[in-house]
């Protein structure tokens, strides 16, 4: 065989080398366009040829996932680890399939692996912070977004997961100050702003805090929320009229949520449009009828208005849906006081009394005997 014929058959192996696509090549880019059915059935495909192929298991898990076959993907991820016990990726994804499913105690267990065996992949730590957040363990989910800061590289959501876990444990300040990175690193996020604005109500700076939420709804108009954080600080200083138009703004983009209309309601009570109040009180136990707040509110208006039956029967509709509040026996009181029930009156005063009422203690030495 002479040179060239050997140069020719060099050129042909690498040309048919070079030819061979991985499979799991195209499978990755029907995953990454959705396409998880096709992935999954070509990843069977593989999977029969190579059973002990632990990157098939791990993207027959993410085909799953993606269509919503948790328990398939944890199964598919268990027999990866099956084939590597060291496989972070594979415990990873195991975990995240895991908290789909609302098992955040174990998917805790299986990100504890995968960091035990990548302690530096910020992505695993941030996993395990939501599923601690989601079992109410704050301080073990500020302690991994740290991490994941700490690890790097540094972006506007990390920044915002540990603000997050921060404004959660009170600590609104330093809250702040991770909101503010994040904000530097992504202007175009009204999220970002509308959290920051929280954080600053709650430290009572409210002019920050209207700044914020102004460039929240600049920024996505179409968020009734951030409509709503902003009436909340208007009503908050004391701007009854413009809190009314955020309110008006915000039920008109998101019209079936309860607590809007009563939140308006209190605003027209301030503004002493009690019928405009009533109005939206009803509304809102139209909507949820067990929310005894929404009676003692109405009930208030009701009186206002000297419609003392009417008071009288939300009251009484609040304390059987929360028989435990002192308040509203001593506003019951009051309300049968003004219809001249001074026994009746007596008896709710005793009861205000029994469960801490201060105020129902001076009614009582005042109107009872």
């Amino acid at each position: 065989m002479n040179r060239n014929t050997l140069l020719t058959l060099l050129f042909v192996l690498i040309a048919a080398v070079a030819g061979a696509q991985d499979p799991l090549d195209a499978v990755k880019k029907k995953i990454e366009k959705k396409d998880f059915a096709g992935a999954k059935a070509d990843l069977a495909k593989v999977l029969a040829a190579n059973p002990k192929n632990k990157q098939a298991y791990v993207l027959s898990g993410q085909a799953r996932l993606g269509l919503e076959d948790f328990y398939g993907a944890i199964g598919d991820y268990t027999y990866a680890l099956e084939i590597d016990s060291t496989f972070a990726e594979a415990w990873n994804n195991r975990g995240i399939a895991k908290a789909a499913l609302g098992d955040n105690e174990y998917a805790i267990l299986d990100f504890d692996k995968a960091i035990k065996f990548n302690a530096k992949s910020s992505e695993y730590y941030t996993n395990r912070g939501f599923a601690k957040y989601d079992v109410e363990d704050i301080e073990g989910a500020y302690f991994d977004f740290s991490k994941a800061l700490e690890i790097g590289p540094a972006d506007a959501d990390k920044y915002f997961n540990r603000g997050f876990a921060k404004a959660e444990l009170g600590e609104f300040i330093s809250a702040v100050d991770d909101y503010t990175k994040a904000i530097e690193l992504d202007k175009t996020d009204a999220t970002l702003f509308n959290y920051r604005g929280v954080a600053y109500f709650n430290v009572q700076n409210y002019e920050k805090a209207l700044a914020d939420y102004n460039e929240a709804i600049r920024l996505d108009p179409k968020n009734s929320l951030m409509f709503e954080n902003r009436a909340l600080t208007r009503v908050a200083t004391e701007d009854y009229k413009n809190a009314l138009e955020d309110y008006n703004k915000a039920i008109e983009l998101t019209n079936d949520d309860p607590e809007l209309y009563h939140l308006r309601g209190v605003v027209k009570y301030y503004l002493d449009d009690h019928d405009g109040a009533i109005a939206d009180y009803t509304k809102a136990i139209d909507f949820d009828p067990t929310n005894a707040s929404y009676y003692d509110d109405r009930a208030l208006s009701r009186k206002e208005k000297e419609d003392y039956s009417g008071a009288l029967e939300d009251f009484t509709t609040s304390i059987e849906l929360y028989p435990s509040d002192a308040d509203t026996f001593y506003q019951r009181g009051l309300v049968k006081l003004a219809m001249n029930n001074n026994y009746d009156a007596c008896l709710d005063f005793k009861t205000a009394v029994e469960l801490g009422s201060t105020d129902a203690k001076a009614a009582m030495k005042k109107n009872c005997k």
